[in-house]
């Protein structure tokens, strides 16, 4: 649907409120709802990314001059919009966190007691550490295939049982087993679980007692190519500050390109693609390699505090519950060590949701009255670098979770042009998918499940955080069936982009960018928005869902 097409904007404020939950107070009429709507545009979206994107900024990495200058933007714009500070009278929450920095000139070496292979920091393997150390090492470390790492009792699986990790080193399968089987009574099927998560599975190792752990890269149960492994492990890895030093932390964490792994198999004697095989298996057991793995890792180490960034526009008839809007402003920043271009823009991800948030702030403060709920505006920090300003947040909120109506996050805008769908990342999780459902109708539009739930996606980005304390999350993702181009062409143009650009150097601001489907989906947002900001109501998670008994507690209704 072009623009052109648009179904009139005040039709999607009288469908949500007709067709969603009963209890909002009054309908909006067409003249309050069109202006704000109409203040969602494609050319200010460009000018604040081409802003945010710019090489001025420095891939806004926090910590850094870029995070200052982000934060100046954010901050200026904000108060010209009108919003108040959101945390009392100040704009941030500070998010203390610690930046170690791996020396690359390092060297990954595997041996059989004679015959010893060497491979290099980058192109063989990645690895780093999350304890706050100057320096740490595996030597003589035994390998042991732990299959994908797992322990979950609620599915009957133990990839642990029967060995002993304690000092040794574990090679793990990327993703989990649904995956690679396709059976939906297998964990998830092929959508992936937490379980699947490479955070999950250093955790694990480290609850294990094991020295190391490197998951075997494949680019597709990864959902991302070595490059992206490579851009995103290297430089400084901020965490948030650990009382312990993050000593109970396996001693290095990192992976192995694909073919590495397979060699590193052959010289044990064994075949890796028979072994990941029979890991897919409830009965597998873990197999050690034979081989000894040593590494020294050195870090410099810094300590700093980013910010959370929060603008506020009350309620106007129940201030003390709030309706959140949420993305994260930071990016990789540079990488000198790289020839050429060595600043990660961070254009796609996330300036086109820092900007969008700024649109959606603009619209709301654009009303001639304030919605009866209060409208929170938050972008995160360190997203990239862990959720870290999430979860701190999570942690530490400025406004009470059980007082927290639901949040949308916005982690990349569709910059492909106007599509006739539009994805939800962990369709049927809450009721929130209804309420993107009504809007998405008023645009002759369908709403449907992520097509690739193997990829985790709803497990990787600020979301989460919120989700796993309760709080209902909507993540959606730009749709498949173009208006104009159809539905392979959208296809082509977003394998192309994930191959190439994501977390590279080259993902920048480009006049090519055709913007009118973004401004249609901050315009299906701000009707979600409103609605929950109008009604009295709270949105619920879904029976099944891992999040639904950690909101009835704080709700009390159990």
């Amino acid at each position: 649907m072009n623009s052109q097409q648009r179904i009139h904007p005040a039709a999607i404020a009288i469908a949500i409120v007709g067709l969603v939950h009963a209890g909002c107070a009054g309908e909006p009429d067409e003249a309050r709802v069109e202006p704000a709507l109409q203040t969602i545009t494609a050319q200010e979206l460009a000018d604040h990314v081409q802003t945010l994107a710019s090489d001025e900024f420095r891939g806004r990495l926090p910590g850094t001059v870029g995070e200052e200058k982000t934060l100046d933007y954010l901050v200026g714009h904000a108060e010209d919009i009108g919003l108040q500070p959101g945390n009392g009278d100040s704009w941030f929450q500070e998010v203390p966190l610690v930046a170690i920095t791996a020396d690359p000139d390092m060297t990954f070496s595997v041996g059989d007691g004679g015959t010893v292979n060497q491979y290099g920091y980058g192109d063989d393997f990645m690895a780093w550490t999350t304890r706050v150390v100057d320096q740490t090492e595996l030597e003589g470390s035994e390998l042991v295939f732990v299959g994908f790492g797992i322990v979950a009792p609620e599915y009957d699986w133990d990839d642990y049982e029967g060995i002993d990790v304690t000092g040794k080193t574990v090679v793990i399968l990327v993703n989990d087993p649904g995956y690679y089987t396709e059976d939906p009574e297998l964990f998830n099927g092929r959508a992936m679980t937490y379980y699947g998560r490479w955070t999950y599975k250093y955790e694990e190792a480290a609850r294990q007692g094991a020295a190391g752990a490197m998951i075997i890269h494949e680019t597709a149960p990864a959902a991302y190519g070595w490059s992206t492994v490579e851009g995103s492990w290297a430089g400084p890895q901020f965490h948030m500050v650990p009382e312990d030093n993050n000593m109970s932390r396996v001693k290095v964490e990192g992976w192995f390109q694909y073919d590495v792994a397979n060699e590193i198999f052959e010289m044990a004697g064994e075949d890796m693609q028979a072994l990941s095989r029979q890991a897919l298996s409830r009965d597998f057991e873990a197999v050690p390699l034979g081989l000894d793995a040593s590494v020294t890792v050195r870090n410099t180490i810094q300590r700093s505090t980013s910010n959370n960034v929060f603008g506020l526009l009350p309620g106007s008839e129940r201030p003390d519950e709030y309706v959140i809007y949420m993305g994260h402003w930071d990016h990789l920043g540079a990488d000198l060590g790289l020839e050429g271009d060595s600043i990660y823009n961070g254009a796609l991800d996330n300036a086109t949701g820092t900007a969008g948030i700024l649109e959606l702030a603009e619209a709301f403060v654009s009303l001639d009255a304030n919605p009866e709920r209060s409208m929170v505006f938050w972008w995160t920090t360190a997203e990239e670098q862990g959720l870290l300003g999430a979860a701190y947040y999570a942690a530490n909120p400025i406004y009470p979770l059980d007082q927290t109506v639901a949040a949308v996050n916005i982690d990349g805008l569709n910059i492909y042009g106007p599509m006739r769908d539009i994805f939800v990342v962990g369709y049927g999780n809450s009721e929130l998918d209804e309420y993107l459902i009504a809007a998405a109708e008023e645009q002759d539009r369908v709403v449907k499940p992520d097509p690739e739930p193997e990829k985790g996606y709803f497990y990787r980005s600020d979301h989460f955080p919120l989700a796993k304390q309760g709080v209902p999350a909507l993540y959606t993702d730009t749709g498949n069936e173009h208006v104009e181009h159809g539905e392979q062409w959208t296809r082509d143009k977003k394998d192309e982009w994930i191959a190439n650009h994501y977390h590279q150097v080259s993902d920048e601001y480009s006049a090519d960018w055709d913007l009118r489907g973004a401004v249609d989906d901050l315009q299906l947002f701000f009707m979600i928005g409103y609605e929950l900001a109008n009604e009295q109501t709270y949105p619920e998670w879904r029976e099944g869902t891992e999040f639904k008994a950690k909101r009835e507690a704080m709700m009390g209704t159990e």
